[in-house]
């Protein structure tokens, strides 16, 4: 747990139960704070009923003494229009924040050889793959490191500050906008596509919350940019502008003067003005296609900040296991094989999964977001037949017609049983059967990860009916 300075005897609210909330009660309680805390949902009240931190309605909370508000991330601040609890501090003057200012305070109170070494990642798509995999190398090659954050544990549940440790931290733009004082050893910006634009009102919103995340570095510390979409091109340009902190560009696909890149899953590194092929990437199965061969060179760009040689930094990505619902092998049944690609939820993020495989019998569909598969169009020569499901199923269906078959499945049991079945008849050498909805899963499923369970669940029930391994 991190300990927070300054709070002992002070008034602090936290709204929002979550994970990250209970933690956060957990950790200013631990530190001596008198803590306020309220949920809207009553199971997540219950929870507290034992505790120093029992909820009780913000009404009763002690305003005009209230030293600040610690929000969940997912708490609007300005979209599509704040937050009653947001409204009330501003009224009362009271600051809001979120846990992992918090942690960014308790950071800043240490003296610089008492300070550990800190990453941030953030980005639309790949950033809980980067985040994961920077901490994995960073293990391989004997550092102590604890990950976290948006992914993972909770920032506050981290263990105490230890000045040899490296703490790698997942984070939202929700998390950020909540933020103001980190500042991070290594800030890493994967990509930006449009996404959460009710909560940001415009792709500027977010792009202005993601940037966030080089708030507060200096000459000695990394900024780790891709450039393989234009948003996160401009940042990188306006970063080396302002010629603060190291910038170190990253792509899949493009050879660059300086940077971190990827060509055919080959990792070529050029920091200091000449190319050097650190290995190859094309081989690892948990670190298909070319976003994440990306994610590798931002991982591998970050490591060697720390010391790790590129060539061992690749050997350690190869032993990286990959994370559940994320171009997930789930099973083979046959010649097919499933994966798991749920945290897909639109259509950008599908678009990298489908251009990881080939002969796709593709499984998607769910609640529909702003425009859809309509810029999936063009990659419909890799997909055999699309098997749609939930609420976009029709509109899918109709921004798809000519381009590739589509079969209206209704939900998930009957995508997989359709799409099994015609991949195992397929001509297709090795076909694939890839859940990749492009698509939030709230018309269906609780969330992107129930989502996935299922789907692997279903294939296991396909391997143990047909007596294969899964």
């Amino acid at each position: 747990m991190i300990f927070i300075p300054d709070v002992k005897r002070k008034n602090i609210g936290v709204f929002g139960l979550g994970v990250s909330g209970i933690a956060t009660c957990e950790a200013l309680a631990a530190s001596g704070a008198r803590v306020y805390s309220f949920d809207e949902n009553r199971a997540a009240r219950d929870k507290t009923a034992d505790t120093e931190y029992r909820c009780e309605h913000p009404k009763n909370w002690p305003w005009k003494d209230m030293e600040a508000v610690i929000v969940s991330p997912g708490v609007p601040l300005t979209h599509p229009k704040p937050h009653a609890i947001v409204r009330k501090a501003r009224m009362e003057k009271v600051p809001v924040m979120g846990d992992t200012e918090l942690f960014a305070r308790a950071l800043n109170q240490l003296e610089p050889r008492a300070r550990p070494r800190v990453v941030g990642v953030t980005g639309s798509n790949g950033k809980s793959t980067t985040t994961a995999l920077i901490g994995h190398i960073l293990k391989q090659a004997g550092h102590d490191v604890y990950v976290g954050g948006n992914i993972g544990e909770a920032v506050l549940s981290l263990p105490p500050f230890e000045n040899d440790a490296i703490y790698v931290l997942e984070l939202s733009s929700f998390q950020l906008d909540l933020t103001e004082s980190l500042r991070l050893d290594a800030a890493v910006f994967i990509n930006l596509s449009p996404d959460h634009i009710e909560r940001h009102g415009d792709v500027t919103g977010y792009l202005r919350s993601k940037k966030r995340i080089f708030a507060n570095q200096t000459s000695d510390d990394v900024a780790v940019v891709g450039v393989d979409d234009d948003y996160a091109q401009s940042v990188c340009t306006e970063l080396m502008a302002h010629n603060v902190a190291e910038v170190r560009p990253v792509s899949s696909g493009s050879a660059l003067g300086r940077g971190v890149y990827a060509l055919d899953g080959k990792i070529y590194v050029n920091l200091d003005g000449k190319a050097l092929l650190a290995g190859d990437l094309s081989g690892a199965r948990s670190l298909r296609g070319p976003h994440n061969h990306q994610n590798a060179a931002a991982a591998i760009a970050v490591c060697e900040k720390f010391g790790v040689s590129p060539a061992l930094a690749v050997k350690a990505a190869h032993r990286f296991e990959g994370l559940a619902h994320r171009l997930e092998e789930v099973g083979r049944n046959g010649k097919v094989l499933f994966i798991n690609d749920s945290k897909a939820t639109n259509a950008d993020a599908a678009a990298r999964a489908l251009g990881a495989v080939k002969d796709i019998f593709w499984i998607a569909g769910g609640k529909p977001k702003d425009g859809g598969v309509e810029s999936l169009k063009p990659m419909m020569d890799r997909v055999r037949t699309a098997y749609l499901i939930g609420e976009a199923a029709a509109q899918f269906e109709e921004q798809l017609r000519g381009s590739v078959h589509c079969v209206l499945c209704g939900d998930l049991e009957n995508a997989v049983g359709a799409a099994s079945a015609d991949a195992a008849m397929s001509e297709a050498k090795n076909p694939v059967v890839l859940l990749s909805p492009a698509c939030a899963s709230y018309d269906q499923f609780k969330n992107f990860a129930e989502r996935g369970d299922k789907f692997r669940e279903l294939v296991a029930q396909l391997a143990s009916t047909n007596g294969a391994a899964a």
